[in-house]
């Protein structure tokens, strides 16, 4: 019984360890994934927010939307388009693309910030805040400047 314990007690040390080269300040850690991102989905109100959406090391910002609207059973159409090597996203929530007109859709930011990359090429990291938000102007009714 005592070498159980003794055992036990030499593991504390290995444990610690592993936590202090491991831990990052500021990031939320959680169990199903890598670390966590804080997702909005939003059209007129907001569809769906999370603080604490998995993300593994690696995913970008769609796979985290396709795995979150899974998990809620949020509706989503997406289709794959090889020569942008990125998924379109078409609707979510049964809202799509040209419902509002012929520039309405579906955009993303990361804290903050509009990208001209798809979103199955922008790989997230811990904390990022992703925003899926529908325009109704190609994005400049939602901030997004194009240089002009």
């Amino acid at each position: 019984m005592k070498k159980i314990a003794i055992t036990a007690l030499a593991a504390i040390p290995l444990v610690i360890l592993a936590i202090v080269i491991f831990w990052q300040p500021g990031t939320r850690y959680i169990d199903e994934g890598d670390f966590a991102v804080e997702l909005y989905v939003r059209a007129d109100d907001v569809i769906f927010h999370t603080a604490d959406a998995a993300a593994n090391i690696g995913d970008s910002v769609f796979d985290v939307l396709l795995r979150e609207m899974q998990n809620a059973g949020i509706h989503m159409e997406f289709r794959n388009t090889p020569g942008l090597g990125s998924a379109y996203v078409a609707g979510i929530d049964n809202i799509y693309e040209f419902d509002a007109g012929s520039l309405s859709g579906w955009m993303y930011r990361v804290n903050g910030e509009f990208f001209n990359i798809g979103a199955s090429q922008h790989i997230l990291q811990a904390g990022d805040v992703v925003e899926w938000l529908f325009t109704l102007d190609l994005g400049r009714d939602l901030g997004m400047d194009y240089g002009q």
